[in-house]
């Protein structure tokens, strides 16, 4: 191997080691993904792009994917150290996808002073992306448990695989992803976003909240509101306003669920028609029953037809009823 090569492989073993810490240890030598996007580099040289040549469509693995003011402050100062991954836009010359390195784009866009991002670029198809995508998030230790969880709800969702594919390509157990990934839709990517990323809240308390979530009927959209608030009114010390929302949400479903259910009085009252006896209302536990007997059959039929609407405009009727 060459002097030359064998600096591009470290240089890509160092992407898959970037943000992920003292002692990671390089993901390159253990995950076939990140070798096979090494091995496809087709370049000699680090190219030096303009960001508006790069598209971004992939799937989203942060939710609060713009957060780079400080890497962008960085970058200002000491340059970009550390190269992002880029792949070939089959659509128009000249054009590239990212394959991973958005938080390094991102930061580069956003400088005044820094106008072309450092890029390898390499040879791959999308799955082959994505699954690089995919395994560099493996190496970062800042996506949160319900940033990987909804990631791995994506990829499912989007034919990237079956369970079993996506736990191994995210390096972890399938039973773990089947865990994740009931989280991931049982929250909703709606309220997932009102609350945020909650750094340090794992699987657990996330369990533990979606169990009181199936338990109540509050609204999400209080809940979202609940952690929008909870989010502006943390103190501007705070690392991860969004645990504070977790809290706040979570704090809002226990109290629901600790509630003691209303008491449901079992009660029929009659109906005429006519001033005849015709039926009953009887009030149930699961709501009301209504019998109506006739031996009208062009009533019951037009009843039948016009009961839908009936209760639209009774329903409508309760509402205004001041």
């Amino acid at each position: 191997m060459t002097d030359s090569k064998r600096k591009r492989m470290s240089l890509l073993d160092n992407l898959a080691q970037a943000g992920a810490g003292p002692g990671a240890g390089s993901m390159m030598t253990t995950n076939s993904a990140l070798r096979s996007a090494r091995d496809a580099v087709d370049s000699h040289r680090i190219w030096e792009l303009d960001p508006e040549q790069i598209s971004d469509d992939r799937t989203a693995d942060r939710l609060n994917p713009k957060d780079v003011e400080d890497l962008r402050a960085s970058i200002e100062a000491v340059g970009q150290t550390v190269p992002i991954l880029v792949r070939r836009d089959p659509a128009g010359a000249d054009r590239y996808l990212l394959v991973y390195g958005r938080r390094r784009l991102e930061a580069v866009r956003a400088s005044e002073r820094v106008g072309k991002v450092r890029a390898m670029i390499a040879a791959m198809d999308d799955k082959t992306a994505l699954r690089a995508q995919a395994s560099e998030n493996t190496a970062r230790r800042d996506l949160s448990f319900l940033e990987r969880a909804l990631f791995a709800h994506e990829l499912t969702e989007n034919g990237f695989g079956t369970q079993a594919e996506v736990a191994e390509v995210l390096n972890v157990t399938k039973s773990a992803i089947s865990m994740a990934l009931s989280v991931a839709r049982a929250v909703g990517p709606e309220l997932a976003r009102a609350i945020g990323p909650a750094h340090g809240i794992g699987r657990p308390r996330w369990e533990a909240l979606v169990k009181d979530l199936q338990s109540t009927d509050l609204n999400r959209d209080e809940l979202a509101a609940i952690a929008g608030r909870a989010q502006q009114e943390a103190e501007p010390d705070v690392a991860d306003p969004s645990v504070a929302a977790f809290e706040a949400v979570s704090k809002r479903l226990r109290k629901a669920a600790t509630l003691p259910a209303p008491t449901i009085r079992s009660a029929t009252h009659p109906l005429t028609l006519g001033g005849k006896p015709a039926g009953r209302v009887t009030r149930t536990k699961d709501g009301i029953r209504l019998d109506v007997r006739t031996d009208n059959d062009a009533f019951a039929e037009w009843l039948q037809e016009q009961a839908s609407a009936a209760m639209e405009e009774l329903h409508t009727r309760w509402q205004k009823r001041g």
